[in-house]
């Protein structure tokens, strides 16, 4: 509708103003403005092993024991008491998430029909004030 209002305020042909309608019409959406970077990797197991044992004067599979070992320690404790601190690191916490009940939702404006789900627990972790003062 605007279009013809523009083309007719200009006197234009009725073939250009098919045209410049179409256009219109056909024309695709505008892309974001967000750059496209390429995604960071994070540091794999094997990979803070071998810094460990550069940093350590370690071999490499004594380091992989040990972080096996923190692995096994952190879960353990982390079903028994619901909360561990890793000093200069994080704090890992758990949280009970209420269960939902089945039902019609609005979702971005749409209802839609969604499923019961249980309570569940999840774990949470939160960095510590010295790593986030750091970065």
């Amino acid at each position: 509708i605007l279009a013809q209002a523009i083309c007719q305020s200009f006197l234009f042909s009725s073939s250009f103003l098919v045209k410049f309608t179409h256009f219109f019409a056909k024309m695709a959406p505008m892309k974001s403005m967000k750059s496209k970077a390429t995604p960071v990797k994070s540091m794999s197991k094997t990979a803070l092993a071998q810094a460990l044992a550069d940093a350590t004067e370690l071999k490499k599979s004594q380091c992989s024991a040990v972080l096996n070992s923190l692995a096994e320690v952190i879960t353990k404790e982390v079903k028994k008491t619901g909360k561990v601190v890793l000093p200069g690191i994080s704090m890992l916490k758990t949280r009970v998430k209420p269960a939902t009940k089945a039902g019609k939702r609005e979702i971005f404006g749409k209802v839609c029909m969604v499923q019961a789900k249980p309570a569940k627990t999840v774990i949470k972790a939160f960095p510590v004030a010295a790593l986030k003062k750091s970065i």
